[in-house]
C-alpha cells in the first residue's frame, strides 16, 4: 500500500506528474473494506516483481522508497478502539525465509529502527491522513457510504496532486474557501503543502471538521446557484458507479 508520502517521493524523483506515476506504477484497491480508494505498488505480470528494482543496482528509487519499504520486516498498526479518543500504533515483526536481515546479531529497539530507515518524517506527514482512514473504519455504515463524486475527491486530494492543484485554481474555489493570498500561492508552487492542505480539505467535506475557514455564506450561495447541476452530477456518479469498477476508474482518469 503507498501513502500520499510515498507518492509524492517518488513522482518527484521519477520526474513525472502524478497522474504518470499512478498510472505507470500503481494499481488500485479498496482500503480495509471501508469504500475508500487506495492504491498499490504495480509488479511485471509474469512475477510479482516491483517495476523500479534493477537487477544491478537493486532499487532505483531507494532514497525515496515507499514507508511499507522501510518498514519491512517491521509492520504498523493504527488503531482507533472503540469510543476512544485517541489512536494507538501497534509493531509486529514479519518472518519470511528471503529476509536475511533476521539472521545478523544485530537488535534494534523499535524507535532505533524506524530513525535508522527514515520512516519517521514519512509517519509524520502520513499521520492526519491515516486519521481519516481511521476515522472512516471506526465509523463504519454510522455516516453511510460515501458517494462516488466523494470517493473520487478522497483519491484526488491523497494521491494525484497535480489534478488537484488544478481544482483549487478553478474559478469558484475562493469563492468558497477564505484563504490568505500568500498561503494560496503556496499552494499554488509545493505540492507537499497542498496535499497537507488537502487532508484538511478532506476532513471537512467527508466529517464537516472545521479544519478550512470559509467565506461567509459561501455554501449556501454555491448550493442554491448550482443545485440542480449537482443533483444531475450525483444521478450520473451513481449511474456510472454501477457499470465500472470504482477503483480503475480514478488511475484511468
Amino acid at each position: 500500500m503507498l501513502t500520499p508520502y510515498d507518492v509524492l517521493r517518488m513522482k518527484k524523483h521519477l520526474g513525472m506528474t502524478s497522474g504518470e506515476f499512478l498510472q505507470k506504477h500503481t494499481v488500485p484497491f479498496e482500503i480495509e473494506g471501508q469504500g475508500l480508494p487506495g492504491i498499490k505498488m504495480r509488479t511485471t505480470d509474469d512475477e510479482p516483481v516491483c517495476l523500479l528494482m534493477d537487477e544491478e543496482k537493486g532499487c532505483t528509487v531507494y532514497e525515496h522508497r515507499p514507508a511499507a519499504c522501510r518498514y519491512y520486516p517491521l509492520g504498523l498498526m493504527n488503531i482507533k478502539a472503540f469510543k476512544a479518543t485517541e489512536e494507538e500504533q501497534y509493531y509486529f515483526i514479519v518472518k519470511e525465509e528471503h529476509c536475511q536481515g533476521h539472521n545478523e546479531d544485530n537488535q534494534l529497539t523499535v524507535d532505533e529502527y524506524r530513525e535508522q530507515q527514515g520512516v519517521k518524517e514519512y509517519d509524520d506527514y502520513n499521520w492526519p491522513w491515516y486519521q481519516l482512514v481511521l476515522k472512516k473504519k471506526s465509523s463504519g455504515p454510522t455516516i453511510g457510504k460515501p458517494s462516488k463524486m466523494s470517493l473520487d475527491f478522497f483519491f484526488m486530494c491523497s494521491y494525484d496532486v497535480d489534478r488537484f492543484r488544478k481544482f483549487i485554481v478553478s474559478p469558484n474555489f475562493r469563492t468558497v474557501y477564505d484563504l490568505k493570498d500568500d498561503y494560496y500561492t503556496t499552494l499554488l508552487e509545493d505540492d507537499f503543502e497542498l496535499v497537507t492542505f488537502g487532508f484538511k480539505l478532506l476532513a471537512q467535506i467527508l466529517f464537516g471538521d472545521k479544519t478550512v475557514p470559509l467565506v461567509k455564506d459561501a455554501y449556501e450561495k454555491r448550493y442554491e446557484e448550482r443545485k440542480d447541476i449537482i443533483a444531475a452530477k450525483f444521478k450520473l456518479a451513481d449511474e456510472l458507479a454501477k457499470q465500472q469498477d470504482p477503483n480503475e476508474k480514478y488511475i484511468d482518469d
